[in-house]
């Protein structure tokens, strides 16, 4: 179950941003996920909220995945959607984007 991992890993990051501005909240944390990243959004979500249920500084967050659209090109010149056959030529073309897994943002509450 790799999708523990990863919560783990969101979980882990966000708190490090939260101490390292000395916040007093962890309030959202927005992802990115590549939908060929064969991971499932809401699993990840469901073991996030476990994982911070206690721990003060980071419980009541908001996990906000954002499922990334693969991109693609190929040799021939071609890029778009296409995952598996080039609709130009037939080949097998490159994913260059909808793999990450990627922390784009976390917000935080800060006292004044």
């Amino acid at each position: 179950m790799h999708e523990f991992a990863i919560a783990y890993d969101i979980y882990a990051t966000a708190r490090r941003a939260a101490l390292d501005h000395h916040a007093d909240q962890v309030k959202k944390v927005c992802v990115d996920i590549g939908e060929m990243a064969m991971v499932n959004p809401e699993q990840v979500r469901f073991l996030f909220e476990t994982l911070i249920e206690d721990d003060p500084l980071v419980k009541g967050a908001e996990l906000e995945c954002i499922v990334v659209e693969p991109e693609t090109r190929c040799s021939c010149g071609y890029t778009g959607s296409e995952r598996f056959i080039c609709p130009r030529c037939g080949a097998l073309p490159e994913l260059v984007k909808g793999r990450e897994i990627v922390v784009r943002h976390v917000e935080i509450e800060v006292a004044d």
